[in-house]
């Protein structure tokens, strides 16, 4: 059933990104995670939209602006290189909070109004090309798709709606071709990761070809509405992932307190805890677990000093803004508090 599921999803978000310009890879990462380790979901997504630009290229080629190709290109391929290598290290999470972020914060441009002719805004210069490819590789190589990302900078050179689709395909082409060579040399590109991309490849391949009779009668107004819709919605889907994914890597929960004197915020992150106190007269403070053993001796012999034959003892730094100084905590078995101590 998830096979026909994400089959399903394939075809719609690939139709959905002839007409807004992109925006596949974006929707279909949260449904593949379900189906594959995070790590695998840029290889397998590099399979189906690889064919997908293939489709593309074939349909639009005499479409193709070759002009930003050769600026945009070779950075973004650095930037591919360079993204593969770091994703074993780094956790896709966080880079897809970042877009995610940045992908609702187009929401405004659903409601603006198009400019009147002749008020347009400038493209940007085409040496600038060359930092969005950069850019766009790195991104690319990490999640397995950058969709609609970059879709405002299409927009700015003024491309048609076809040259943007023929475009794109052409920049995004060499790029998942070497993402998947790296994949493979990585052993990130699996037989599971595999036969799911190749599904999503026949999806692609399929909506690519329905949407060729539709994409002429839009209007590139509508285009424009439209590309800025699927990263807003694309930012939203993927939002809800990130989060997710946070959510069981971490177990991040928040409690807030109002005390006598003021507020007490506390973030609790995987075995850390960190705490915000804001009392009336003194101002904020910010404070952080630390192990005994982090204190120079003088301050641990004060700790020990001070023990009333307490199980647990708790140490927090506390920053405040003119001082730093030091709270100790002693628990029972019960995990009762008997006695809490503050120096400097």
């Amino acid at each position: 059933m998830i096979y026909l599921n994400i089959f399903l999803v394939a075809f719609v978000a690939f139709a959905l990104s002839m007409v807004c310009g992109g925006g596949a890879g974006l929707l279909l990462i949260p449904v593949l995670g379900y189906a594959l380790p995070a790590a695998q979901v840029p290889a397998a997504l590099s399979v189906g939209t690889s064919v997908s630009s293939m489709t593309k290229l074939y349909l639009f080629f005499g479409q193709i602006h070759w002009r930003m190709v050769r600026h945009f290109l070779p950075f973004a391929l650095l930037g591919v290189c360079i993204g593969a290598w770091l994703l074993s290290d780094l956790a896709p999470m966080y880079i897809e909070l970042c877009m995610a972020i940045f992908l609702v914060s187009n929401l405004p441009y659903l409601f603006k109004k198009a400019p009147a002719p002749g008020q347009e805004k400038s493209a940007y210069s085409y040496a600038f090309l060359k930092y969005i490819g950069l850019l766009a590789g790195f991104i690319s190589a990490l999640t397995g798709a950058v969709g609609v990302l970059f879709n405002g900078v299409y927009l700015r050179y003024g491309l048609s709606k076809e040259e943007i689709v023929a475009t794109r395909a052409a920049n995004e082409i060499c790029l998942h071709i070497v993402k998947l060579c790296l994949y493979a040399g990585f052993g990130l590109l699996t037989l599971q990761a595999l036969y799911i991309g190749l599904l999503v490849a026949v999806a692609a391949v399929a909506a690519t070809y329905l949407m060729k009779f539709v994409l002429p009668k839009i209007s590139i107004a509508v285009f424009s509405k439209i590309g800025y819709g699927a990263m807003v919605l694309s930012g939203l889907i993927l939002l809800n992932s990130a989060v997710i994914r946070i959510q069981e890597a971490h177990d991040p929960n928040i409690h807030i307190v109002r005390m006598s004197k003021g507020y007490d915020a506390t973030l609790n992150w995987d075995d850390l805890i960190y705490t915000i106190e804001f009392k009336y007269g003194e101002g904020f403070e910010f404070e952080r677990i630390i192990p005994l053993s982090r204190l120079d001796p003088v301050r641990q012999g004060y700790v020990h000093a001070q023990d009333v034959g307490a199980d647990k003892v708790v140490i927090e730094k506390v920053y405040a803004l003119k001082k730093i100084s030091y709270e100790a905590y002693y628990y029972d078995a019960d995990n009762q508090l008997i006695k809490k101590v503050k120096f400097r």
